[in-house]
């Protein structure tokens, strides 16, 4: 897919491919082409395979190639299909060379997980790997705190085509828009900063409860992009008390966001899907954790999308 046809998928809602694993923490492979299916036939044309959401960091690489390979495999060509490489250079590279063996359409490239970062090498390493794959870059901005400078240069790299902005900082990402080539800016911290990142030149967003009601989604997008801020407004406000479950803790845990995979992955059984088990560092969610999810769930399958 050529760089313009991916600037155009960014321009849009991007949904995560989450990985369903069986009770014995292995890949279900059946249920990951159901549920592509089963969101791509929702409306859905940009997929996040291998990606955070996917529990990317609890896969290894042999699985990180398989789960993207049966992604890409599955859906039909019109799709758009990100596919998240990172870790060592090296690692990262070979990664990248076996996702264009697959026919990844963009590289996401995912955060540093790094204690000791430096923007310039950052930089060379986003070069690296936009000099390693035919395919463009999408770096994935979020658990560091780059400068303006920074985000600007990276935009004028040659081989990145968007920015995965998920940093709570809306300033910071109106200035980077601003000073910044020609990419298109994707909201990472899906529906609750639509609007403010949308208002500021965001061209698209990545899912939350979308992931297992894409109507949703697709209706904000809709929305934002005729400039009903009011209706836009009324379709966030649906996904907020959800998400902002997902932000959270758990029981008996301090760390946030601890219960947003398991919480995703059951709103994805509710919604007929198959969300399977977490792996660890996850856990699963209680049985009353269960019920409030159900409970959010219906506040969220039951609002009506038709009239936009």
């Amino acid at each position: 897919m050529a760089h313009a046809a991916v600037k155009e998928g960014l321009r849009s809602v991007a949904a995560g491919l989450l990985t369903p694993f069986d009770d014995h923490l292995e890949v279900d492979h059946d249920a990951l082409r159901e549920n592509a299916r089963i969101v791509y036939d929702e409306g859905i044309r940009t997929f996040l395979a291998c990606a955070n959401i996917s529990e990317y960091h609890s896969l290894s690489h042999e699985e990180r190639i398989e789960v993207t390979a049966t992604s890409v495999e599955t859906l039909p060509d019109d799709a758009t299909v990100l596919a998240g490489v990172g870790g060592a250079t090296p690692t990262a590279i070979d990664l990248a060379s076996k996702f264009d063996e697959i026919g990844v359409d963009a590289m996401m490239v995912m955060p540093p997980t790094h204690t000791y970062v430096h923007e310039h090498g950052l930089l060379d390493y986003y070069r690296k790997l936009g000099d390693a794959t035919d395919a463009p870059l999408v770096p994935y901005v979020r658990g560091f705190d780059p400068s303006v400078e920074f985000l600007s240069n990276l935009t004028e790299l040659d081989d990145v085509v968007g920015v995965k902005y998920a940093l709570e900082d809306v300033p910071k990402f109106a200035e980077a828009v601003a000073s910044s080539d020609d990419v298109v800016w994707v909201d990472g911290m899906a529906e609750p900063y639509a609007l403010a990142l949308w208002a500021e030149g965001a061209e698209g967003f990545t899912a939350g409860v979308s992931n297992f009601e894409p109507r949703i989604g697709l209706a904000l997008f809709d929305a934002l992009k005729h400039g009903d801020w009011e209706r836009a407004r009324e379709i966030r406000a649906v996904c907020l008390p959800f998400q902002n479950f997902r932000s959270g803790t758990g029981t008996g845990n301090t760390l946030p966001g601890a219960v947003s995979v398991p919480a995703v992955k059951h709103g994805m059984e509710l919604a007929g899907m198959t969300g399977g088990r977490v792996r660890e560092p996850i856990v699963e969610l209680t049985e009353e954790e269960k019920e409030q999810v159900e409970a959010l769930y219906r506040k969220v399958e039951s609002f009506e999308t038709e009239s936009v």
